[in-house]
Protein backbone atom coordinates (compact mmCIF):
# COMPACT_ATOMS: atom_id res chain seq x y z
CA UNK A 1 0.00 0.00 0.00
CA UNK A 2 1.35 3.35 -0.74
CA UNK A 3 1.76 5.87 1.15
CA UNK A 4 -0.90 7.93 -0.72
CA UNK A 5 -3.33 5.06 -0.23
CA UNK A 6 -2.57 4.61 3.47
CA UNK A 7 -3.13 8.61 4.13
CA UNK A 8 -6.39 8.30 1.97
CA UNK A 9 -7.98 5.47 4.64
CA UNK A 10 -11.12 6.41 6.48
CA UNK A 11 -9.99 5.67 9.56
CA UNK A 12 -6.27 6.68 9.64
CA UNK A 13 -5.54 9.94 11.53
CA UNK A 14 -5.21 13.25 10.52
CA UNK A 15 -3.01 15.14 12.97
CA UNK A 16 0.66 14.56 13.62
CA UNK A 17 0.91 12.96 16.95
CA UNK A 18 2.42 15.59 19.43
CA UNK A 19 5.81 13.52 19.63
CA UNK A 20 5.96 13.99 15.99
CA UNK A 21 5.22 17.69 16.14
CA UNK A 22 8.32 18.38 18.34
CA UNK A 23 10.46 16.20 16.20
CA UNK A 24 9.46 18.61 13.22
CA UNK A 25 9.92 21.80 15.71
CA UNK A 26 13.12 20.43 16.76
CA UNK A 27 14.62 19.49 13.46
CA UNK A 28 13.86 23.08 11.96
CA UNK A 29 16.90 25.09 11.87
CA UNK A 30 16.53 28.59 14.30
CA UNK A 31 18.04 31.14 12.37
CA UNK A 32 15.64 34.19 13.27
CA UNK A 33 15.07 36.07 16.11
CA UNK A 34 11.77 35.07 16.60
CA UNK A 35 12.70 31.13 16.56
CA UNK A 36 15.44 32.01 19.13
CA UNK A 37 13.28 33.37 21.56
CA UNK A 38 11.85 31.35 24.19
CA UNK A 39 8.11 32.19 23.73
CA UNK A 40 8.57 30.28 20.34
CA UNK A 41 8.65 27.04 22.25
CA UNK A 42 6.20 24.58 21.91
CA UNK A 43 4.06 25.19 25.73
CA UNK A 44 4.27 21.31 25.95
CA UNK A 45 8.32 21.57 25.60
CA UNK A 46 9.27 24.42 27.11
CA UNK A 47 10.37 23.27 30.44
CA UNK A 48 10.99 27.03 31.92
CA UNK A 49 7.13 27.43 30.80
CA UNK A 50 6.15 24.07 32.45
CA UNK A 51 7.88 25.22 35.68
CA UNK A 52 6.33 28.50 36.64
CA UNK A 53 4.44 29.51 39.22
CA UNK A 54 1.28 29.61 37.57
CA UNK A 55 1.46 25.52 36.09
CA UNK A 56 1.25 24.17 38.89
CA UNK A 57 -1.93 22.83 38.58
CA UNK A 58 -0.80 21.08 35.12
CA UNK A 59 2.55 19.79 37.08
CA UNK A 60 -0.10 18.41 39.59
CA UNK A 61 -2.29 16.82 36.65
CA UNK A 62 1.20 14.87 35.11
CA UNK A 63 2.45 14.19 38.16
CA UNK A 64 -1.28 12.08 38.90
CA UNK A 65 -1.44 10.90 35.14
CA UNK A 66 2.15 9.89 34.61
CA UNK A 67 2.08 6.88 37.54
CA UNK A 68 -1.39 6.01 36.75
CA UNK A 69 -1.03 5.34 32.88
CA UNK A 70 2.47 3.33 33.96
CA UNK A 71 1.01 1.01 36.34
CA UNK A 72 -2.27 0.49 33.93
CA UNK A 73 0.17 -0.47 30.98
CA UNK A 74 2.01 -2.77 33.53
CA UNK A 75 -1.02 -4.42 34.25
CA UNK A 76 -0.73 -3.54 38.27
CA UNK A 77 -4.30 -4.28 39.34
CA UNK A 78 -3.64 -3.73 43.40
CA UNK A 79 -1.05 -3.50 45.59
CA UNK A 80 0.42 -4.21 49.30
CA UNK A 81 1.84 -0.96 50.08
CA UNK A 82 4.37 -1.35 52.95
CA UNK A 83 5.14 2.31 55.16
CA UNK A 84 8.06 2.16 57.65
CA UNK A 85 11.32 4.04 58.70
CA UNK A 86 14.08 4.65 56.29
CA UNK A 87 16.59 4.71 59.55
CA UNK A 88 16.05 1.13 60.65
CA UNK A 89 19.61 -0.92 59.51
CA UNK A 90 19.40 -3.91 57.55
CA UNK A 91 20.14 -6.82 60.20
CA UNK A 92 23.82 -7.31 58.32
CA UNK A 93 24.45 -3.80 58.43
CA UNK A 94 23.93 -3.55 62.67
CA UNK A 95 27.85 -3.77 63.25
CA UNK A 96 28.03 -0.83 60.50
CA UNK A 97 25.69 1.50 61.88
CA UNK A 98 26.64 0.55 65.66
CA UNK A 99 30.52 1.94 64.75
CA UNK A 100 29.79 4.79 63.46
CA UNK A 101 28.26 5.99 66.90
CA UNK A 102 31.02 8.27 68.52
CA UNK A 103 29.20 9.53 71.54
CA UNK A 104 27.21 7.79 74.17
CA UNK A 105 23.94 9.83 73.18
CA UNK A 106 24.55 8.58 69.89
CA UNK A 107 25.22 5.46 70.82
CA UNK A 108 22.00 4.88 72.45
CA UNK A 109 19.95 6.06 69.76
CA UNK A 110 21.74 3.63 67.46
CA UNK A 111 21.15 0.99 69.56
CA UNK A 112 17.48 1.17 69.48
CA UNK A 113 17.27 1.58 65.63
CA UNK A 114 19.08 -1.49 66.24
CA UNK A 115 16.65 -3.07 68.18
CA UNK A 116 14.26 -2.88 65.32
CA UNK A 117 16.14 -4.57 62.68
CA UNK A 118 14.21 -7.46 63.50
CA UNK A 119 11.28 -5.48 61.25
CA UNK A 120 13.60 -5.05 58.15
CA UNK A 121 13.31 -9.18 57.88
CA UNK A 122 9.71 -9.10 58.73
CA UNK A 123 8.94 -6.42 55.68
CA UNK A 124 11.14 -8.37 53.52
CA UNK A 125 9.02 -11.79 54.79
CA UNK A 126 5.82 -10.05 54.06
CA UNK A 127 6.76 -9.01 50.70
CA UNK A 128 7.83 -12.46 49.61
CA UNK A 129 4.76 -13.82 50.31
CA UNK A 130 2.69 -11.20 48.60
CA UNK A 131 4.98 -11.56 45.72
CA UNK A 132 4.65 -15.32 45.76
CA UNK A 133 1.02 -15.83 45.75
CA UNK A 134 0.72 -14.55 42.70
CA UNK A 135 -2.61 -13.19 42.13
CA UNK A 136 -4.30 -12.61 38.64
CA UNK A 137 -7.46 -11.24 38.14
CA UNK A 138 -9.28 -9.91 34.82
CA UNK A 139 -5.77 -9.89 33.22
CA UNK A 140 -4.40 -7.59 36.74
CA UNK A 141 -1.57 -8.30 38.64
CA UNK A 142 -2.53 -8.22 42.63
CA UNK A 143 -0.88 -7.53 45.69
CA UNK A 144 1.82 -6.01 43.88
CA UNK A 145 4.52 -4.48 46.77
CA UNK A 146 4.77 -0.99 47.05
CA UNK A 147 7.13 1.08 48.75
CA UNK A 148 8.20 4.85 49.00
CA UNK A 149 11.42 3.23 47.21
CA UNK A 150 13.90 4.41 49.49
CA UNK A 151 16.32 3.03 52.19
CA UNK A 152 15.63 0.82 55.02
CA UNK A 153 12.13 -0.58 55.35
CA UNK A 154 11.19 0.49 51.91
CA UNK A 155 14.02 -1.43 50.56
CA UNK A 156 13.44 -4.26 52.53
CA UNK A 157 10.20 -4.50 50.47
CA UNK A 158 11.06 -3.98 47.45
CA UNK A 159 14.33 -6.47 48.53
CA UNK A 160 11.83 -9.58 49.35
CA UNK A 161 9.56 -9.04 46.11
CA UNK A 162 13.43 -9.57 44.48
CA UNK A 163 13.95 -12.69 46.17
CA UNK A 164 11.37 -14.05 44.21
CA UNK A 165 11.62 -12.60 41.21
CA UNK A 166 8.58 -10.65 41.77
CA UNK A 167 8.41 -6.57 40.19
CA UNK A 168 7.37 -4.41 42.74
CA UNK A 169 6.90 -0.14 42.83
CA UNK A 170 9.14 2.38 44.39
CA UNK A 171 7.20 5.92 44.81
CA UNK A 172 10.37 8.29 45.51
CA UNK A 173 10.12 11.51 46.45
CA UNK A 174 12.36 14.69 45.48
CA UNK A 175 14.46 16.10 48.69
CA UNK A 176 16.37 18.92 49.88
CA UNK A 177 19.30 16.42 50.38
CA UNK A 178 20.18 13.57 47.96
CA UNK A 179 17.48 10.65 47.71
CA UNK A 180 17.71 7.87 44.98
CA UNK A 181 15.66 4.81 44.65
CA UNK A 182 16.98 1.84 46.75
CA UNK A 183 18.34 -1.07 43.94
CA UNK A 184 15.48 -3.32 44.43
CA UNK A 185 13.10 -1.68 42.91
CA UNK A 186 11.55 -2.33 39.21
CA UNK A 187 12.97 0.67 37.18
CA UNK A 188 10.30 0.54 34.96
CA UNK A 189 8.00 0.98 38.13
CA UNK A 190 9.97 3.61 39.83
CA UNK A 191 8.55 6.96 40.01
CA UNK A 192 10.01 10.14 41.65
CA UNK A 193 6.89 13.01 42.76
CA UNK A 194 7.39 16.35 43.43
CA UNK A 195 3.95 16.59 45.55
CA UNK A 196 3.77 14.17 48.83
CA UNK A 197 -0.23 14.55 48.36
CA UNK A 198 0.37 13.38 45.39
CA UNK A 199 2.48 10.40 45.81
CA UNK A 200 0.37 9.67 48.90
CA UNK A 201 -2.62 9.52 46.96
CA UNK A 202 -0.80 6.81 44.62
CA UNK A 203 0.07 5.23 47.60
CA UNK A 204 -3.90 4.36 48.34
CA UNK A 205 -5.29 4.29 45.05
CA UNK A 206 -4.69 0.87 44.09
CA UNK A 207 -3.85 -0.46 47.93
CA UNK A 208 -5.61 -3.68 48.82
CA UNK A 209 -3.50 -3.75 52.16
CA UNK A 210 -1.13 -1.83 54.23
CA UNK A 211 1.53 -2.77 56.17
CA UNK A 212 2.76 0.10 58.75
CA UNK A 213 6.26 -0.33 60.18
CA UNK A 214 7.86 1.33 63.16
CA UNK A 215 8.51 5.32 61.53
CA UNK A 216 8.96 8.86 62.07
CA UNK A 217 6.60 11.87 60.54
CA UNK A 218 6.63 10.54 57.06
CA UNK A 219 4.93 7.20 58.58
CA UNK A 220 3.01 8.81 60.34
CA UNK A 221 1.56 10.90 58.35
CA UNK A 222 0.78 8.09 55.83
CA UNK A 223 -0.37 6.01 58.61
CA UNK A 224 -2.60 8.70 59.68
CA UNK A 225 -4.58 9.40 56.98
CA UNK A 226 -5.13 6.26 55.64
CA UNK A 227 -6.90 6.10 58.83
CA UNK A 228 -8.73 9.15 58.52
CA UNK A 229 -9.82 7.91 55.07
CA UNK A 230 -11.05 4.48 56.23
CA UNK A 231 -12.81 6.47 59.94
CA UNK A 232 -14.60 9.36 57.61
CA UNK A 233 -16.09 6.58 54.81
CA UNK A 234 -13.93 8.34 51.84
CA UNK A 235 -12.14 5.26 51.50
CA UNK A 236 -13.17 1.49 51.92
CA UNK A 237 -11.97 -0.87 55.43
CA UNK A 238 -8.90 -2.68 54.04
CA UNK A 239 -7.02 -4.46 56.02
CA UNK A 240 -4.19 -2.41 57.98
CA UNK A 241 -1.52 -4.26 59.78
CA UNK A 242 0.91 -2.44 62.40
CA UNK A 243 4.00 -4.43 62.71
CA UNK A 244 5.74 -3.70 66.73
CA UNK A 245 3.58 -3.01 69.32
CA UNK A 246 5.33 -2.62 71.68
CA UNK A 247 7.02 0.92 69.91
CA UNK A 248 3.56 2.34 68.49
CA UNK A 249 2.05 1.77 71.87
CA UNK A 250 5.36 3.61 73.46
CA UNK A 251 4.67 6.86 70.69
CA UNK A 252 0.85 6.82 70.96
CA UNK A 253 -1.88 5.76 73.11
CA UNK A 254 -4.04 4.92 71.16
CA UNK A 255 -6.84 4.12 73.94
CA UNK A 256 -6.29 7.58 75.56
CA UNK A 257 -7.17 9.06 72.23
CA UNK A 258 -10.75 7.33 72.33
CA UNK A 259 -10.99 7.57 76.28
CA UNK A 260 -10.79 11.91 75.46
CA UNK A 261 -13.54 11.19 73.00
CA UNK A 262 -12.41 12.51 69.82
CA UNK A 263 -12.22 9.10 68.31
CA UNK A 264 -14.53 6.00 68.80
CA UNK A 265 -13.26 3.09 70.50
CA UNK A 266 -14.29 1.24 67.58
CA UNK A 267 -12.01 3.07 65.21
CA UNK A 268 -8.93 1.19 67.62
CA UNK A 269 -10.42 -1.33 65.15
CA UNK A 270 -9.31 0.09 62.36
CA UNK A 271 -6.08 -1.48 62.53
CA UNK A 272 -4.57 -5.01 63.50
CA UNK A 273 -1.34 -5.17 65.49
CA UNK A 274 0.76 -8.02 64.40
CA UNK A 275 4.68 -9.12 64.88
CA UNK A 276 5.48 -11.32 62.37
CA UNK A 277 4.69 -11.06 58.42
CA UNK A 278 3.47 -14.43 58.65
CA UNK A 279 0.55 -13.08 60.97
CA UNK A 280 0.08 -10.16 58.74
CA UNK A 281 -0.37 -11.64 56.06
CA UNK A 282 -2.46 -14.48 57.03
CA UNK A 283 -4.55 -11.57 58.10
CA UNK A 284 -4.52 -10.49 54.39
CA UNK A 285 -5.57 -14.08 53.17
CA UNK A 286 -8.52 -14.30 55.83
CA UNK A 287 -9.93 -10.98 54.64
CA UNK A 288 -9.93 -12.15 50.59
CA UNK A 289 -10.53 -15.55 51.43
CA UNK A 290 -7.13 -16.53 49.35
CA UNK A 291 -5.58 -19.65 49.00
CA UNK A 292 -1.86 -19.11 49.48
CA UNK A 293 -1.65 -18.47 53.09
CA UNK A 294 1.23 -19.19 55.55
CA UNK A 295 1.77 -21.84 58.21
Amino acid sequence: MTEEEINNQLVNRKFYKAEQEAGFAQSHPKTTPQQQDPAYRLAFGDTDFLLREELRPVRFQLELLKAEMLLEEADIGSTLVIYGSARIPAPEAVDAALATATTPERKAVVERLAGKAKYYEEARKLARYASTCGVVEEGKRQFVVCSGGGPSIMEAANRGAVDVGADSIGLNIVLPHEQAPNPYVTPHLSFQFHYFALRKMHFLMRARAVAVFPGGFGTFDEFFELLTLIQTGKMKPIPVLLFGADYWNKVINFRAIAEEGVINFEDLDLFKPVETAEEAWNEIVKFYDLDCGCE
